[in-house]
């Protein structure tokens, strides 16, 4: 594939990258200058300099470039550890059809549709901020399965016939048995909460409906290898709770 103008493209150099769109302007890193009217007709895997000579390869970005690199956070969001939990506990297939709800800045959301490749999201937000930075990061993506609405799912969830319903706001607990209804047999209802008195209480209800619900506490801890290998002093490790449960009869 041959770049052309508004590609976007990461230029990974050894100690620092950018995520860039190929365009006729020049830009300004750490280590010099790129023209970027230079990547015209380049392929990914090629290298290019500055005009001091540092090299950068071409890279083909992927949707954690632009978590990291492009889209706006306005909201807490869930982090890719999660996500990805979340993906691998459902085992939904990339045909889906998914409700996300609050969307806060959109990153589960693009997540969930950058997976679902032949499938969709709709996701529910209600705090006007919350939705002009979630539709400038949903844009930015470039992601055409995604349907955003300004509404308060507490009040109604319009969709039938759902394969998986994922829940990061206040009192998920009033939610959860509008969302059993609205879920096909066989699909799943994730609650994600960093606290844990609003984790038990959805829980007591989820229970009421739901099967196999299980709660769980996803910790990732990096290691350093500069001169012997050990833990990092610093890190992120507990970011929340998830839970899951399924839907076993209509």
């Amino acid at each position: 594939m041959k770049l052309r103008l508004d590609d976007r493209v990461l230029l990974f150099g050894k100690d620092e990258s950018y995520l860039v769109t190929v365009s006729r302007r020049k830009f300004n890193v750490k280590s010099g200058i790129i023209n970027l009217g230079n990547l015209i007709g380049k392929s990914y895997g090629s290298k290019i300099k500055t005009h001091i000579g540092k090299e950068f390869c071409l890279v083909k970005p992927t949707v954690i470039d632009y978590f990291s690199k492009l889209f706006t956070r306005g909201a807490q969001v869930i982090l890719p550890k999660d996500i990805s939990l979340i993906l691998a506990y459902t085992g939904i297939s990339p045909d889906s059809f998914v409700v996300d709800a609050g969307t806060g800045s959109g990153y589960l959301t693009i997540f969930l549709a950058h997976y679902l490749s032949g499938g969709k999201v709709v996701t529910y937000e209600k705090d006007k901020r919350f939705v002009r930075v979630a539709k400038e990061n949903i844009k930015s993506s470039g992601l055409k399965n995604i349907r955003l609405k300004k509404k308060d799912i507490s009040k109604c969830i319009d969709e039938r016939n759902v394969d998986m319903i994922t829940l990061d706001l206040q009192h998920p607990g009033k939610i959860i048995k509008n969302a059993y209804k609205s879920l096909a047999v066989g699909g799943w209802l994730v609650v994600y909460s960093p606290t844990v008195d609003e984790m038990f209480e959805a829980g007591k209800k989820m229970k009421k409906y739901f099967s196999d619900v299980k709660i769980v506490e996803n910790i990732v801890r990096e290691w350093q290898s500069e001169r012997t290998l050990r833990p990092k002093t610093m890190g992120l490790m507990h970011t929340g709770w998830l839970m899951f449960g399924r839907k076993v009869s209509s």
